[in-house]
């Protein structure tokens, strides 16, 4: 059976679109005639080609990937169920008539109907890697291998719920201050383009020789007035082209590298990655799956592309025989503590343990130096507009009380 979705139309002409599982669309129709309803659309999340006049296509990229609280939840409903004895396609089921979604119910239905088919959970999720990376898939897997597959999706949803949370904390501290720059870019352009002419025109009927200052405001008041719009294209403009250069791989592999040594920055980029490579290292290792293979996957969850290429040439020399503490050691960017964590884990057999918390706290390290930055940025901020604001200020009163002295 393959998992549908369908758009129809009820008895009062109102449309209804769910997910239903058939063998096929003709079966689809024919049970939504039953329940009263037209159909009108019928698609499915596998098949790309359509036959005669029914369409089948499959879910666009963006239709066909869940969001991190979806993933979270899933995961989550997905342990419970299966722990508590269901087997996997029950519980698929049960999870996708819990979504309030529909792409995401029609999502975990064509999963579904993938384990029917007779293909493993892992396999299954492959087919959606945008929603499943090749961390949540190696889990599965190894939790299916082990037969302990309900308490590896307990580990795997605990993980991906901190991973939600620090994402979500690092949005939210960074809410404010993005909000606080529109503010005010807005304040002093309104200023620039409604409030600054009507005083121009004034200062221009005084019949007097301007100061710099004031001819200066009042250039980059027209300038703003005849050419917003080329700003606005000019800005946007660079940040798309900037965005295509970083796609190829020498710039974005010298670009990376680069952040690896900034200043301030390079803390904030190395105590992210840091955290990210001992999370997932750790989940994997508990889940049962080989350090080497575990090494591999994991260095493909890290952002920086340099030092992923650092990471894959550790991975090779723990596969000859080099432990986990040195091959880390020559990557050369990851925190001493790591380090040392890492080499009393292997020493004391608690590697698993020793990794999530030193992922714990290099992921607090995160949060509290880009608590520091936003603590620091607003205070900037409301310098810097309010310095702007009283240079527009002393640009229009500066002739205004030139004029009053010569009086």
């Amino acid at each position: 059976m393959a998992a549908f979705e369908y758009t129809a139309l009820e008895a009062g002409g109102r449309r209804r679109k769910g997910v239903l599982e058939a063998d096929s669309v003709r079966q689809v129709r024919q049970l939504l005639r039953d329940q009263g309803l037209a159909p009108l659309a019928v698609e499915t999340a596998s098949n790309r080609r359509g036959t005669g006049g029914t369409r089948q296509v499959s879910f666009m990229p963006l239709r066909n990937r869940l969001s991190g609280l979806e993933r979270v939840l899933v995961t989550r409903q997905l342990a419970t169920l299966i722990g508590a004895g269901l087997p996997v396609e029950e519980a698929l089921d049960a999870v996708a008539k819990q979504s309030d979604k529909q792409q995401s119910a029609a999502l975990v239905m064509g999963i579904r109907s993938r384990v029917l088919e007779g293909q493993s959970l892992a396999s299954a999720l492959a087919e959606h890697p945008g929603s499943f990376n090749a961390l949540y898939r190696s889990t599965v897997a190894a939790g299916e291998r082990s037969g302990h597959l309900g308490r590896v999706l307990e580990n795997l949803a605990d993980y991906s719920e901190r991973q939600f949370e620090a994402f979500r904390n690092v949005q939210m501290a960074l809410l404010y201050p993005v909000v606080l720059l529109g503010l005010a870019l807005a304040i002093v352009g309104a200023l620039m383009v409604f409030v600054v002419p009507d005083m121009v025109r004034v200062l221009d009927n005084m019949g007097r020789e301007l100061p710099p200052v004031t001819q200066f405001l009042i250039g980059a008041s027209a300038f703003l007035q005849d050419w917003w719009w080329t700003l606005l294209l000019s800005a946007a403009a660079l940040a798309l082209g900037l965005e295509r250069l970083l796609r190829l791989p020498g710039l974005r592999l010298a670009w990376d590298r680069q952040k690896l040594n900034a200043p301030l920055f390079s803390r904030i980029v190395r105590a992210s990655n840091a955290a990210r490579y001992a999370n997932t290292l750790s989940i994997l290792n508990a889940s049962g799956v080989p350090l080497v293979d575990a090494m591999g996957i994991a260095s493909e969850v890290v952002a920086n592309t340099w030092l992923q290429q650092r990471l894959q040439d550790a991975t090779q020399r723990v596969r000859e025989g080099a432990s986990l503490r040195a091959g880390l050691e020559q990557v050369g960017h990851f925190p001493p503590m790591l380090l040392h964590m890492v080499a009393s884990g292997e020493a004391s057999g608690e590697l698993d343990a020793m990794l999530e918390r030193v992922a714990a706290h290099q992921q607090a390290e995160v949060e509290r130096i880009v608590g520091a930055l936003v603590a620091l940025f607003q205070p900037l901020m409301l310098l810097l507009m309010g310095g702007m604001v009283m240079f527009i200020v002393m640009a229009i009163l500066l002739p205004i009380l030139n004029m009053n002295q010569l009086v």
